[in-house]
């Protein structure tokens, strides 16, 4: 029995995900996306989970999209028109599944990251990355501009950096995708997974509702104008103030002590 293409493990409120594809360097084939799909969608319910890390098994965190099935794909009698449409929108509905997920998700990057693989770890909240680590948007080498990959990378790098990386399809170093903030930092490849799960632990100690309702607010308020931020922004401060689990948060602070927050809060 072939093993599932997304590997589930848990350890206590954190949650790890592994795509599990290897000889196919992780390629975002049709059953990875609805795996990562499914994967997603389970873990948007789940209240007591409240940090996810993403990786991907053998050589490659991830290499794009399936060339192989699409070029399948172009058997159809509209050439792949329909195919292609529906597998960019699939995708894409993955990328945004993780902006939307309660609770943030952090790319576990051991190797290279290309194309749709790129603009999975641009999706993910967080990013560490191993040292030799590499990084593009590579498709303009074989003819096909990553235009989807372009949507999240846009976002979270710099427009002269990204446009240079999608024109040229060169590949960037580690040390290069945390200078231009594609990754939030560069450790050694022995030391990847533990500053990964440390990460994913600090956040997993925090009030997870607050976490969740802020997470929220950041996507929310970055597609804003500056004064529609700040409305929206009050808004979710005003909401946050009222809880009971931020009135005992404040007091501990005050009284120098641990707040008594209830398990799964």
């Amino acid at each position: 029995m072939d093993e599932p293409l997304v590997l589930r493990e848990d350890e206590g409120p954190i949650a790890i995900l592994t795509m599990n594809r290897p000889a196919a360097l992780n390629a975002l084939s049709d059953g990875m996306l609805a795996a990562l799909s499914e994967a997603f969608g389970q873990l948007a319910t789940e209240r007591d989970t409240k940090a996810v890390i993403l990786r991907g098994a053998g050589k490659a965190f991830c290499a794009g999209h399936d060339l192989k099935e699409m070029q399948a794909g172009r058997q159809s009698d509209d050439k792949g028109r329909a195919y292609f449409a529906d597998l960019f929108r699939r995708c894409a509905g993955v990328m945004q599944q993780i902006v939307h997920l309660p609770q943030p998700v952090i790319a576990e990057v051991h190797s290279v990251a290309v194309a749709a693989g790129c603009q999975l770890v641009a999706s993910c909240d967080l990013a560490v990355a191993a040292e030799g680590a590499r990084f593009g948007v590579n498709g303009v080498n074989i003819g096909l501009f990553c235009s989807t990959p372009m949507v999240a990378l846009s976002r979270v790098v710099p427009r002269k950096q990204a446009f240079e990386m999608l024109t040229t399809g060169a590949l960037i170093d580690a040390e290069k995708a945390e200078r231009i903030g594609l990754v939030n930092r560069v450790v050694p490849k022995e030391a990847l997974r533990d500053e990964a799960f440390w990460l994913a632990e600090t956040i997993a100690g925090k009030l997870g509702a607050a976490v969740k309702i802020g997470k929220r607010a950041f996507y929310d308020q970055i597609e804003m104008g500056l004064a529609d931020a700040y409305v929206h922004t009050a808004q979710v401060m005003v909401e946050n103030m009222l809880w009971r689990d931020t009135d005992e948060g404040i007091t501990a602070f005050i009284e120098k002590r641990k707040p008594d927050w209830p398990t799964g809060a």
